[in-house]
Order: structure tokens, then sequence, then C-alpha cells
């Protein structure tokens, strides 16, 4: 295995254990693979900068929507990034981005890169069919 292995499988350990801290609700614990400077290119709207931004983000979301699901697709680790593809599911008890809980379900998909230095991620670009989740509740 070479170095440039290792650190792909290093990336995708971290990667793995954000999927489970977020699974868990222990947003706090975020700082075990998020840097302290991450920078996210793609953050929610009046989202607060770094892990805590990341954490709050999870919080509003899991609000919303409290049986959430992260089903990866398609997961591919370098030794600089990991990109996943990702099938998001939940339903609709609680108020998002201002529209009360309608009790439907929806199904989509989202994509997110991180940039990984020493096994924690110091970028994040990401996109999620914000416009179908939107559709699939009657909202839009």
């Amino acid at each position: 295995m070479t170095e440039a292995d290792d650190r792909a499988k290093t990336n995708l350990e971290a990667q793995g254990r954000m999927g489970e801290i977020v699974a868990a609700g222990e947003y706090d614990r975020l700082t075990e693979v998020l840097a302290d400077g991450l920078v996210d290119h793609d953050p929610a709207p009046d989202q607060a900068p770094g892990p805590r931004g990341i954490g709050e983000f999870w919080t509003t979301f899991k609000e919303a929507f409290p049986d959430v699901a992260l089903e990866p697709v398609q997961v591919i680790a370098t030794e600089d990034f990991v990109t996943a593809v990702l099938e998001v599911s939940g339903t609709h008890r609680g108020e998002f981005l201002g529209h009360e809980a309608t009790g439907k379900s929806f199904r989509v998909r989202g994509i997110q890169v991180g940039k990984f230095e020493d096994g924690k991620m110091t970028d994040r670009w990401g996109a999620t069919d914000t416009l179908g989740i939107l559709q699939q509740l009657g909202l839009a």
C-alpha cells in the first residue's frame, strides 16, 4: 500500500466517522473530523462558519426531519479528497425553510466533496436537491 493509499483510507474513515456523528446527533464531536478552520464553500443561509456551523445546520435539519437518513450511493476517496453521492430522505415533522410540518416524506440526491488534511476535513463543497425536497413536500 502506498502513502497515497494510506491517506485515502484515512480520509474515507474520517468521512465515515462524520456520518456516524451526524446520524447519532452528537454534533459536539464534529471537531473530531472537521478542522477548526473548515471552510464551507456551500453553506446554508445564515450558517455560522466552521464545525459549529455544520453542527447548527444538522441540529436544525434534524428538528425538521427527525428520521433523516443519508445512504451512500457512491464514495470515492483520494489522498486529498472524498466525494460522496448520497440518497437523502426524511419525513417533514418540524419547521423547514419557514414551512410548518407537512408529515410528507422526501427522497433526493445530494453530493459532498471534502478536502482532507491529516484526517480532518478542511474544505467542504456540496449540494442537495432542495427544490426536489420542497416539491415532494408539496411546498413548491
